[in-house]
């Protein structure tokens, strides 16, 4: 009787070893591996490691653009609004000039390209782009030369009839310009790294 029990427990034993066995050699680095992850595929993690370290660099330079956008574009609205509704007299702050009332929608590109940045919407920040040209870039060209004259004026003769909180408003709306000028020249730019960025990434996920 008792050789049997202990014969039985031998056996037990000796199954557990194997089974022990069999364990350990797949969880070592010589047992079996997943297909894809033996390492022969580094390369392709690397591509797909420098894809998402430029997009997420590139999203925060625009991220930064677009908030230097929004408050020049809360400037020229405060002052349209401020004229519209008569808020303050005229020789405090100064009427628009008529490029300031198209570039209140250069807020459009800025808008498509927030929301292209979630789920990486190639469409949404191809538009972006395209507005980018018309809203914003369009109207400043077309403001620079509208107030050439008046500059020119300024500039041989002393003479300003506008004015914002006692500064000449040609000369103000200039520096403004400059400066959107800057701002929206990276912003295409770098919209179109991000875009090469996207567009190489969903190609080499097509091919594979």
């Amino acid at each position: 009787m008792y050789r049997v029990k202990y014969a039985c427990a031998k056996e037990n034993g000796t199954r557990k070893n194997v089974l022990f066995e069999k364990f350990l050699s797949m969880a070592s680095r010589a047992g079996p591996r997943a297909t894809g992850t033996d390492g022969s595929d580094y390369r392709h993690r690397e591509k797909v490691a420098s894809h998402y370290q430029m997009s997420v660099s590139l999203k925060s330079e625009i991220r930064k653009l677009n908030f230097a956008h929004v408050f020049i574009w809360l400037l020229v609205a405060a002052q349209v609004v401020v004229s519209y509704l008569k808020l303050v007299s005229h020789d405090v702050v100064a009427t628009p000039y008529q490029w300031e009332y198209p570039y209140l929608l250069s807020i459009i590109p800025c808008i498509f390209s927030f929301i292209s940045f979630p789920r990486n919407n190639i469409s949404y920040l191809v538009i972006s782009m395209i507005s980018a040209g018309l809203f914003c870039i369009a109207p400043l060209i077309y403001g620079s030369m509208e107030m050439f004259p008046v500059a020119q004026q300024l500039y041989r003769h002393g003479k300003a009839y506008r004015f914002i909180f006692g500064f000449s408003a040609v000369s103000v709306m200039y520096l403004v310009m400059v400066i959107a000028v800057q701002v929206h020249a990276w912003q295409i730019y770098y919209s179109k790294k991000l875009l090469d960025s996207w567009f190489t990434s969903t190609q080499e996920r097509k091919k594979k």
